[in-house]
């Protein structure tokens, strides 16, 4: 319903902001590093939201880039992860270091998370890759067959990571061939790659 917000920073607390937009306050829950990223109170401000609605309550939850709008909306698509335990997740972890854990398997680092445990992070790793699976697969092995042969499982790694963000295959494989991967970590990949989709 709502894309983003942008306005006024009227209010910022710990785990919500207030944004003031033509003298309607928005009151938008946040990850932590979200609210950091703010900036002063009276300064312009804009959140990408979820709008999320249940039998009892309808709340705004604003994140500081697109990439973490996407991770939390796979968060709460997860069978027992409601929006509290997903924004605390995002206070806790990088959208391009969840996605490499996803991908690899690392239930480990999924379990150094607030609130997951060894099923929770089993369950997270089995039904994202399950959506994974669904995702658009046109011309799937064409798009992604030139950055496996440059850079190898980093780079088809790295596509991966950023189709459990939400990129269709080809858009991922086109955001990571531009990259200068040399020497460059999975997670460093990602990050560059996403920078790549905020440029356009």
């Amino acid at each position: 319903m709502f894309a983003y917000i942008k306005g006024k920073l009227a209010i910022k607390s710990t785990d919500y902001v207030v944004i003031d937009v033509g003298g309607v306050g928005y009151k938008i829950y946040a990850p932590t590093s979200t609210i950091n990223k703010l900036g002063e109170i009276g300064s312009e401000a804009m959140v990408h939201t979820h709008y999320h609605v249940r039998e009892d309550n309808i709340s705004l939850y604003g994140f500081a880039t697109a990439e973490e709008l996407r991770m939390f909306e796979l968060l709460i698509g997860v069978s027992g992860v409601g929006a509290k335990s997903a924004n605390t997740i995002l206070a806790n972890i990088s959208p391009s270091k969840f996605a490499l854990s996803v991908i690899t398997n690392d239930v480990k680092e999924l379990t150094k998370l607030p609130g997951i445990g060894a099923k929770s992070a089993q369950r997270i790793i089995l039904e994202l890759k399950d959506k994974l699976k669904t995702e658009e697969s046109i011309s799937s092995e064409d798009a992604i067959t030139e950055t496996i042969q440059v850079g190898g499982d980093n780079l088809s790694e790295a596509v991966a990571a950023l189709q459990v963000l939400g990129y269709p295959q080809r858009e991922a494989a086109k955001a990571v061939a531009s990259v200068n991967s040399e020497g460059l970590s999975v997670e460093d990949i990602i990050k560059k790659a996403l920078l790549f989709f905020a440029k356009q």
